[in-house]
């Protein structure tokens, strides 16, 4: 059984909340990766996660400047995790019902990685 931890990346890149989608989408771009996880605190239940769909809907779409409006407004909640132990079909089928691209990986104390849809398809 190929497992969450199999096919994660480790790599979860962060930002505060109150940086603005410019600061965001910079840092994705330096850091060459599509989300960034959003903590809004200690407390897990309010975090939340930037993806570059979320830039594209409620940005660019709406023409707003990228400059002037905060990651807190766009980001996704709540953050959806998995066990490292959940296998890949039990991550896809999260990502189908929650209708989601990426999976946190959550090992009961940190996040230490995320699986994409990507990260499936390679392993399958």
């Amino acid at each position: 059984m190929i497992t969450a931890a199999d096919v994660m990346t480790p790599q979860v890149v962060d930002i505060e909340a109150d940086a603005t989608v410019a600061e965001a989408i910079q840092k994705m771009r330096e850091c060459h990766v599509s989300s960034l996880l959003v903590k809004t605190g200690k407390d897990m239940a309010t975090w939340g996660i930037m993806t570059e769909t979320d830039v594209i809907r409620k940005v660019v779409a709406e023409n707003l400047d990228p400059a002037m409006v905060s990651v807190r407004e766009i980001m996704s909640r709540p953050v959806i995790t998995v066990s490292p132990k959940h296998s890949i079909q039990e991550c896809a089928a999260l990502l189908a019902r929650a209708d989601i691209r990426r999976v946190l990986v959550f090992d009961g104390k940190d996040i230490i990685g995320i699986v994409s849809l990507s990260d499936i398809f390679r392993a399958l």
